[in-house]
């Protein structure tokens, strides 16, 4: 079968609203996961077509961030419309380039869209305050300015939702953004572009530079005064350099980094229930997200029970290409990912886990990694303490509550975490004694437009989504009166 992007895919840079080559007219290739072959060759943004996209984001600046916040709004409102009527085409190119089930490619399209719907209505509701000063001596007023240029650098396993995400709450704010895509997926985000430019964005507030040479370019924008705002979602390990690197100029900064959640299934649990949150927390997007469940702490009294059922559902799933309609599970999106979670099995395995389901790299095409389940897995095992972003759930028994809660802050993240219990008590107190900036209760899926998105500890800081997210993009100005 033959698997070929939408027609009318951009593949050049979007540079203030308008496809250009790239200043050195080089290009580099969009691979499928699912078979190793090209999709399609896209320009490859250098340093100068980054000091070019920020020289478009100052001169449209001052001009889009006195543009009426309810014009805003409904350019985002459009381009809302637009992605939906789309969503097939954007699903397509989601699934060629990432791996993921078309399936899930449909849901990550809505989810996204929600975010450019939800700040078209934040939009209009951004505020401050004015208020007599205790003194007497006069009125003290709050006002609430967009920071100025934006750069969003965003990940390969998501690249519609991470960039509308920050898209959306940094042009509702009034700031002008520069887009910085995962080199694995860069299609998405281009295609996201056109969708800007029919919905009469003006020109200049927006660029999307996808680049192989992602630290030269991100370096160029960081070290230029005129930059204001920088937002990153991807690993911890990049996360702490970015910092590093704005640190010298002081520059706003929100991170969503890497995650190890852990997943708690008490005595007292809904064991079916628990069963299919597991599978939403473990197998969205084919486990690679940050959100997703990495330990599953169960107690010893359903440990069997609860491993026995989850086995059996990740051992039906089928591998395949994500446009196949039989395919449950598609490929890890590179060849370096498959064998990084290959390498944490194997850990695991030479420790004493025993392996349930899968536990090894298949024959064949493709970066295709088996749903895989291990139980019996020790202390000290990589797959405890990493990051797996791979179908594979490590489990492990606990006999107390304070065993459980003790297991699961034992991580330097605090992204996200879930626990299944029908006691409210209990509930109550286990919400309380996570470190997490996320948690889901008798819930699998905790992502959500409307609910502010981020982490503790080394898993970042600032939040997206919610009235939190446009936040991150305005400054706060106090004039005496």
């Amino acid at each position: 079968m033959t698997y070929t992007l939408p027609a009318g895919v951009p593949t050049q840079l979007w540079l203030g609203g308008k496809l250009v080559d790239s200043s050195s007219g080089t290009t580099f290739s969009v691979i499928d996961p699912a078979n190793g072959k090209v999709l399609t060759e896209v320009g490859d943004a250098t340093p100068e077509d980054g000091r070019q996209a920020l020289g478009l984001a100052v001169a449209a600046g001052l001009e889009w961030a006195a543009t009426p916040p309810r014009a805003r709004g409904e350019i985002l409102r459009r381009a809302f419309e637009l992605v939906q009527a789309r969503a097939d085409n954007f699903a397509r190119v989601i699934t060629l380039e990432v791996g993921k089930t078309f399936t899930d490619a449909r849901s990550e399209v809505h989810y996204g869209a929600e975010f450019l719907r939800w700040f078209s209505e934040e939009a209009v509701r951004i505020s401050g305050r004015l208020a007599a000063a205790p003194s007497g001596n006069g009125r003290i007023l709050v006002t609430k300015e967009p920071v100025g240029p934006v750069l969003a650098i965003t990940p390969w396993n998501f690249p519609l939702a991470m960039a509308t995400r920050k898209i959306g709450a940094a042009l509702a704010a009034g700031c002008p953004t520069i887009v910085k895509p995962a080199e694995e997926t860069p299609l998405t985000t281009l295609l996201l572009g056109q969708v800007f430019v029919d919905a009469g964005l003006p020109p200049g507030v927006l660029s999307i530079l996808p680049t192989s040479d992602a630290p030269a370019l991100v370096e160029t924008l960081i070290d230029s005064p005129q930059l204001r705002k920088l937002t990153f979602t991807g690993s911890t390990g990049v996360g702490k350099l970015l910092i590093r690197q704005s640190a010298n100029r002081l520059l706003r900064t929100s991170m969503e980094l890497g995650g190890n959640a852990p997943f708690l299934v008490f005595d007292d649990a809904d064991i079916d229930a628990a069963v299919e949150g597991a599978l939403a927390a473990k197998m969205r997007n084919g486990g690679e997200a940050c959100t997703a469940a990495n330990r599953f702490h169960v107690a010893r009294e359903v440990a069997e029970e609860f491993t026995d059922r989850l086995t059996s559902r990740m051992a039906a799933l089928q591998t395949g290409h994500g446009l196949d309609k039989q395919t449950d599970l598609g490929p890890l999106v590179t060849e370096k990912q498959r064998t990084q979670v290959d390498a944490l099995v194997r850990d695991a395995i030479e420790r004493g886990a025993r392996v349930r389901t899968g536990g090894s790299i298949p024959e064949g095409p493709g970066t295709f990694y088996p749903a895989t389940v291990l139980d019996q897995v020790a202390a000290g095992s990589r797959l405890l303490q990493e990051e797996i972003f791979g179908p594979v759930a490590a489990v492990c028994v606990f006999d107390t509550e304070e065993d459980a809660i003790a297991a699961a802050n034992d991580t330097p993240y605090g992204l996200a975490a879930y626990f299944y219990t029908r006691d409210i008590d209990r509930a109550t107190r286990v919400a309380s004694a996570l470190k997490t900036g996320m948690i889901g209760v008798n819930r699998g899926v905790i992502s959500d437009a409307a609910a502010p998105f981020g982490g503790v500890k080394e898993s970042g800081f600032g939040r997206e989504g919610s009235v939190e997210g446009i936040e991150e993009y305005l400054d706060t100005k106090y004039i005496a009166l």
